[in-house]
């Protein structure tokens, strides 16, 4: 699905000579071509393990021999430095510390939720250190406050240049996203492209196409996001995108080796503790959890952290590269990995000229039919340019100059 500001990414599907003809099924094709991974990938069986480019040969053949499973999760030492101040508005300081960091086996081994876990193993010993994170993810109204004050105009809302398309006619050179539109009939999930769709004029602004606004929805989070957006926001709030280590380490909320951000059972006592996909996938949500598709920050429980919406809702960015044999590197490495930062490129098997970052905490499309990655410690990814209407970002920071924009508790 890339929508590659310089458009580098389009050879991925069609040779040069076909992409001239026409741009609107080229966009299309294109804005897919890193959804392609993602789709299938909760349905796809474990992949091997694949060296680093231009790695050392020891580098490289480490990895397809990582260490025996193990998924006995040691507990959390959490790091006893106090914070450095208070905690930045909307913010909650997070101790870091020393976790067991990976996915869990699925409850019951639910065969969708056993696939989710294939590229967060083996588990493995990390420490981060302290940092601040914002307690929702980055709303509306937020990201409205930073588009005022410097004029951004993010990916999705950018019109395609002719020259990045040559010989494309002028009037299929136009702004959009892909949306999630669910087909009124049963339909085979090994098949994306009956549930997800480009549509023009799609941005956060109009997060399902131009007859959308999100108007009366400013506590909403922003959607629409490609990285570059999310990373152009943080620099303006004066804060970061969090490592995949950070964000997992925070989402857990101190808790050990548990499937979910709140604990064993996904619904203790019969109580929805995310916004996740009810009813048969994709034709119907039914809204059993209180909402039906995107939910409003903070509706549900905040983890042992005081942190909304770790699972479910949308998806979030984080700052690592993705790759599928990374945990199997660090383990081969032994040890605890201090502030990992993720791998030096990125490489997904499934889509490899793609360039792709890591996305955590599942969204509002997350089920045990099709994508369990609500549980805690599952991996997403998606293709740097590409936003859609599930995928958002929460801020960190390390100091406590952060913070500027709207707090979600001044909208309410």
């Amino acid at each position: 699905m890339a929508r590659n500001h310089s458009r580098k990414a389009t050879q991925t599907i069609q040779p040069a000579a076909k992409r001239r003809r026409n741009l609107t099924p080229l966009v299309v094709v294109v804005l897919f071509s890193g959804i392609v991974g993602w789709a299938f990938y909760s349905r796809r069986p474990a992949s091997t393990a694949i060296g680093l480019p231009g790695a050392s040969s020891s580098v490289a053949a480490a990895a397809p021999e990582p260490p025996p499973e193990n998924l006995n999760f040691l507990p959390t030492i959490p790091n006893m430095v106090p914070a450095p101040g208070s905690a930045p508005r909307g913010m909650v300081w997070i101790t870091g510390g020393e976790f067991s960091m990976g996915a869990q086996d699925a409850p019951e081994m639910n065969e969708v939720g056993m696939q989710a876990t294939a590229d967060s193993r083996p588990i493995h010993r990390v420490y981060v250190d302290g940092f601040f994170m914002d307690k929702t993810e980055v709303t509306n109204a937020q990201f409205t406050e930073f588009v005022k004050a410097t004029g951004y105009t993010t990916v999705a809302e950018r019109t395609p240049r002719a020259e990045d398309f040559p010989g494309a006619p002028a009037e299929n050179l136009v702004a959009g996203s892909v949306v999630f539109s669910p087909p009124d009939h049963a339909v085979p999930l090994n098949d994306h492209f009956q549930w997800w769709g480009y549509v023009k004029g799609a941005n956060w602004r109009h997060p399902t196409g131009p007859k959308s606004s999100i108007k009366g929805r400013e506590r909403y989070p922003v959607v629409q996001m490609a990285f570059e957006d999310a990373e152009a926001y943080a620099k303006w709030a004066h804060k970061r995108l969090p490592t995949e280590a950070e964000w997992e380490f925070a989402a857990r909320g101190g808790l050990a080796g548990k499937p979910f951000v709140w604990g064993d059972e996904f619904r203790p006592n019969r109580k929805w503790m995310a916004n996740t996909f009810q009813g048969h996938f994709p034709t119907q949500d039914s809204g059993s959890d209180g909402f039906i598709g995107l939910a409003p920050a903070a509706q549900y429980a905040p983890n042992g952290y005081g942190l909304y919406d770790m699972a479910g809702n949308v998806w979030q960015w984080t700052s690592d590269w993705y790759r599928p044999d990374y945990y199997a590197l660090l383990a081969a490495v032994g040890g605890v990995a201090r502030n990992p930062q993720g791998p030096s490129s990125p490489f997904d098997p499934s889509e490899p000229t793609e360039k792709k970052k890591v996305h955590r905490g599942g969204s509002f499309l997350c089920t045990d039919q099709y994508c369990s990655r609500y549980m805690v410690g599952t991996r997403g990814k998606g293709e740097v340019s590409t936003g859609t209407n599930h995928l958002g970002f929460r801020c960190v920071s390390t100091t406590i100059a952060a913070g500027s924009a709207t707090s979600l508790e001044s909208l309410k």
